[in-house]
């Protein structure tokens, strides 16, 4: 199973503040839309997002080029979904939470 590529989503109380904080460590703006409270930071391989006011609580984000695949796994091995995948074919995302309540979001783009 192909989890994609893996980056943090963080929640965050002031975006400005925070990109700032992660520029300093070396990331860059890679996309998103500052005006709408969303960016996209990568330094190398490491990749976070920035979400303020769109999320209770931090997310760890897999880019799966099936995440309907994965989802059918989670759910034949008995873990309940957060949020499903509808049915079909191109980008979906699903939700689930790990045995401690950490949410990971897979969120395939193709």
């Amino acid at each position: 199973m192909e989890l994609g590529r893996f980056s943090v989503s963080l929640t965050v109380a002031d975006l400005a503040k925070s990109r700032a904080f992660y520029e300093a460590l070396g990331f860059e703006q890679v996309a998103g839309e500052p005006e709408k409270n969303w960016i996209i930071l990568q330094s190398g391989e490491a990749k976070i997002g920035l979400f303020q006011g769109m999320f209770d609580e931090n997310i760890m984000t897999f880019n799966p080029t099936d995440a309907r695949g994965i989802q059918a796994a989670v759910v034949a091995a008995g873990y309940p979904l957060k949020a499903e995948a509808p049915p079909g074919e191109g980008p979906t995302h699903f939700m689930v939470e790990d045995p401690d309540g950490n949410t990971l979001l897979f969120d395939q783009h193709q």
